[in-house]
């Protein structure tokens, strides 16, 4: 730093200013040191940066449901986020989430003396399985489909879940099946609520749903039986990859999508405007997810005003699967 100074003709303390990114610098003063820097190849010195300001700049994670897609883009945008800030960040996986589990990963977190950590596992076991335990650094929970909190980071699943069911109603279906996801996930149980809201508030019939596990051979098997039944000419199916397996399944059986049965996923995988057909699907920012999960950690950190996180909301992204319903109905091959 005493170099960068003496190059760009300015007090140490100028230099702290702009590395660290504060407005208070002339722009002429800021120009100046920050060619220094590049000339220089400054970096700052973490270890140091700690012991100023009393901190590891290391953040704690701990997961749950990994293989799945919006679990995993978080944690992409947590890395992501923390690193732009400086920070490290340490991954605790659970096997199973009960509170024992839980427990370990936060003493194993505060072994390691992070500054802040967020709980990625968006399963209503791990919500049960930390209440009341205490952490002395900020904790910030992922929560599909909770409503705004100040310590919690929620996508509205909800309300996302109603875009695609509307969606069908309004293409002129009589009603939308679903294909859900596991129960126990908290993605499982909102995306199960709009559905039934967006049914209930246009009278129409709320028919069982089909159970899958995320995976596309559970989506597989869910349109098999999809297949069978006539009746059926609109689902709304709780992730792309089970959606995959609906429509591989349909096409199997001789049904085709959109024409007979009109398909809507969720989550917008890269993959599935590649889909045959392309699919319609709800999207999600969940970088976004992780992305305020660290703002929200830093903010707490620094003493800052816990006022309510707006929640991620959700776009719907019409492709090639769904379309109005056809005028004749659909024969059953029954293999």
């Amino acid at each position: 730093m005493i170099d960068v100074a003496r190059l760009a003709g300015v007090s140490q303390q100028t230099v702290s200013r702009v590395v660290n990114g504060s407005p208070n610098v002339a722009p002429e003063l800021r120009e100046r040191v920050e060619l220094a820097v590049r000339q220089l190849r400054y970096r700052r010195n973490p270890a140091a940066r700690a012991l100023a300001n009393g901190r590891t700049m290391n953040l704690g994670i701990v997961s749950f449901g990994l293989a799945q897609y919006g679990p995993s883009v978080a944690l992409s945008g947590i890395a992501d986020e923390a690193r732009s800030e400086g920070y490290a960040t340490n991954l605790v996986t659970l096997g199973d989430v009960d509170r024992a589990a839980m427990k370990a990963a936060l003493d194993h977190l505060a072994e390691d003396a992070v500054d802040g950590i967020v709980v990625l596992a968006p399963v209503q076991a791990a919500l049960e399985a930390i209440s009341g335990l205490e952490a002395d650094v900020p904790l910030v929970f992922f929560e599909p489909g909770a409503p705004d909190g100040t310590v919690s980071v929620a996508t509205d699943e909800i309300g996302g879940a109603e875009l695609a069911t509307r969606h069908l109603l309004d293409l002129g279906h009589d009603t939308v099946w679903q294909v859900a996801g596991p129960p126990g996930w908290l993605g499982t149980d909102a995306r199960l609520r709009g559905w039934s809201r967006a049914l209930a508030s246009s009278g129409r019939v709320t028919n069982p749903v089909f159970t899958g596990d995320w995976t596309t051979r559970s989506g597989y098997d869910a349109g098999c039986r999809i297949a069978r039944d006539p009746r059926i000419t609109a689902v709304f199916v709780a992730n792309d990859q089970m959606a995959l397996g609906v429509v591989k399944a349909l096409a199997d059986h001789g049904v085709c999508v959109p024409e007979d049965v009109s398909v809507v996923g969720f989550d917008d995988v890269p993959e599935s405007r590649y889909y045959r057909p392309g699919l319609t699907t709800v999207h999600l920012d969940f970088e976004e997810v992780g992305r305020l999960a660290v703002d929200r950690i830093l903010h707490l950190m620094r003493g800052g005003r816990a006022d309510a996180l707006p929640r991620v909301l959700p776009t719907l992204v019409v492709r090639q699967s769904t379309a109005p319903p056809s005028r004749t109905p659909r024969t059953i091959n029954p293999t």
